[in-house]
């Protein structure tokens, strides 16, 4: 769900008026840069990406750097998540915020840590590994649109403080809707 949310939020970006780039520093998951590329051309959206195994730090700095030059209003750089037990990963993901950071002071502006709703109660693990790695600044919760319920994200949210964003309800790129504590709270009882 982590790269099919980075392009919804496109397409809601683009929508608002946003010249957007999005950066494939996933290079780790075999696809990742080819799924990137099709909805950043499925939006309108630029693109920076490398083969795969590229180092992903090197592939968040091109995309700052493209995005400087071509006027971009945001960048999204997608990063390796899955795997928050690797320690490989997770240097890799520190030392991607590091970079980001040192080409664009006070960047990364947002580093939203995207859950599968369907994952249970490892989402808190996931997400306490990952908000120790970096700090992260807001929750998604993929997956929405099936069976599962997503309740796991009220246990997040108050293992690492931060605010759930965005809920990914569906595939299609207007399938991403703005979180609402209320409508959550009313459709996980609803359900229960």
């Amino acid at each position: 769900g982590k790269t099919t949310f980075i392009g919804k939020l496109a397409q809601k970006l683009r929508a608002e008026g946003k010249r957007v780039l999005l950066g494939a520093g996933d290079t780790f998951r075999a696809g990742a840069i080819n799924q990137l590329k099709v909805w950043a051309d499925r939006t309108g959206a630029d693109f920076v990406g490398a083969n795969p195994g590229a180092d992903p730090a090197a592939v968040a700095f091109q995309a700052i750097d493209a995005a400087v030059a071509r006027g971009a209003d945001v960048v999204i750089v997608d990063t390796a998540g899955r795997l928050h037990t690797s320690g490989g990963l997770m240097d890799e993901l520190r030392k991607v915020a590091r970079v980001i950071a040192k080409r664009m002071p006070g960047a990364p502006h947002e580093s939203l840590l995207v859950l599968d709703g369907t994952i249970g109660q490892n989402a808190v693990q996931q997400a306490t590994e990952f908000s120790a790695a970096v700090p992260v600044t807001g929750l998604v919760v993929t997956k929405l649109d099936g069976t599962a319920r997503g309740g796991v994200v009220v246990a997040v949210h108050e293992a690492i403080d931060v605010p759930i964003k965005f809920l990914g309800v569906g595939e299609q790129a207007a399938d991403l809707v703005s979180f609402d504590p209320s409508a959550f709270s009313r459709e996980l009882l609803a359900e229960s």
